[in-house]
């Protein structure tokens, strides 16, 4: 299977960049990956996590419940980080920016549809 080449571009922000980014200290930034409400990958090396998942300093509200729904349908974090940064054709634009743009009960039906 090819990684789909993402539509939204992104930075990538390292554990230690996150706890600037967020003012928090490491042990809140593992909380918040451990309750989901971020995602991240060490596709590049080290661990780290699509900075547009980072909305004035916090992590996106709609994308903890995103990515329950994804894991939920069988999605491996690698592949729900995927999902999100690529056009989906039935949203017209890339989850991660119809989320953004305050769109989550389109992105959480078109998530679900996917199980």
């Amino acid at each position: 299977m090819t990684t789909p080449s993402p539509a939204t571009e992104t930075a990538w922000l390292t554990m230690p960049e996150l706890v600037e980014v967020l003012g928090e200290p490491l042990g809140r930034v593992r909380r918040l990956l451990d309750e989901s409400q971020l995602i991240g990958s060490k596709r590049h090396g080290a661990f780290a996590v699509p900075a547009v998942f980072i909305v004035d300093g916090h992590p996106l509200p709609s994308l903890r419940g995103t990515i329950i729904v994804l894991h939920d349908a069988g999605f491996t974090d690698d592949e729900a980080i995927d999902w999100m940064l690529s056009l989906d054709d039935t949203i017209g634009v890339a989850p991660i920016e119809a989320l953004r743009a305050g769109r989550k009960s389109e992105v959480r039906r078109v998530a679900q549809a996917l199980a």
